[in-house]
């Protein structure tokens, strides 16, 4: 049976460069607001057009980053374990975001005061298990409180670079037993991990690496990502797969792309893997 993915965005009526909580981010260099609406409009029809459920969490006005819905929450079945952010700046997002999830039908969860956890930006399902980026924004102590009350195995992964500051900007689960992943984000461990525990492995280069090559939305057998990713996409139409570019350059200025623009309402563990296989193998 089909599954229509289920995807929430959040127009960037107000999103800018406001502030500065990663290397991206520059206020010299601001955004350019007409393009960014239209680039975020052209990820929502493409996503659309290929099958996605697009639903809408409001812009808040001061909230600039809202617009990144990945962050929210982890999602789990009904459940949403919503984020505790590390910088005060994005803080104010929380109760938007936990008040639009309980709307909409989840049991809203949240972790204790001291534990920083960025929702989906750091903690991705390949299969059962859950992989976990910390040491940036997210602790490994917070991952491994969510994956108790979830029941789940969890890997924890140090991002050792600064530019990769979420998982979902180095690693992108494809199937149950693929993913891509940009190998100078991890230390030694971490790279060690993702080998031991997913069977195939996409190298992404530093270069498309640094076009967000990582931070793509999977939707069945279509992967949208940034442009600039020419070489990912040759690897992925060998594995059956459908690559779509979008240009997304004005969010990669706050250090977001795809991925961070969109949150899998249907659950990071994403996306009915017999489903998708059962497309790669006709």
């Amino acid at each position: 049976m089909s599954h229509q993915a289920r995807i929430l965005m959040c127009r960037p009526d107000f999103y800018g460069i406001e502030y500065e909580i990663n290397p991206w981010m520059n206020t010299e260099r601001p955004t350019d607001h007409a393009t960014a609406v239209t680039q975020w409009s052209d990820l929502h029809r493409i996503l659309n057009e290929h099958g996605a459920r697009i639903e809408l969490l409001p812009p808040v006005a001061g909230l600039p980053d809202l617009v990144f819905t990945a962050n929210a929450a982890l999602i789990y079945r009904d459940r949403a374990i919503c984020s505790r952010f590390r910088h005060v700046q994005r803080q104010g997002e929380e109760q938007h975001d936990a008040a639009w999830l309980s709307a909409n039908g989840f049991t809203v969860e949240s972790l204790p005061d001291d534990h920083f956890f960025e929702g989906a930006g750091d903690a991705l399902f390949c299969g059962d298990t859950l992989f976990a980026g910390y040491r940036m924004r997210s602790q490994a102590a917070s991952h491994q409180l969510v994956a108790k009350r979830i029941g789940r195995r969890v890997i924890p992964l140090e991002l050792v670079d600064p530019y990769y500051y979420h998982l979902d900007t180095c690693f992108c689960p494809l199937t149950q037993e693929m993913a891509a992943y940009y190998p100078g984000a991890f230390d030694d461990y971490g790279r060690k991990a993702l080998a031991e525990y997913i069977p195939t492995l996409i190298e992404v280069d530093k270069d498309e690496a640094r076009s967000f090559a990582c931070n793509a939305v999977v939707v069945g057998s279509t992967v949208t990502t940034n442009t600039g990713c020419p070489f990912f996409h040759e690897q992925l139409r060998a594995m059956g797969f459908t690559p779509v570019a979008t240009p997304l350059s004005e969010f990669v200025k706050a250090g977001g792309s795809a991925k961070c623009l969109t949150l899998r309402l249907d659950g990071e563990e994403a996306a009915r893997w017999r489903t998708l296989n059962s497309i790669l193998s006709e």
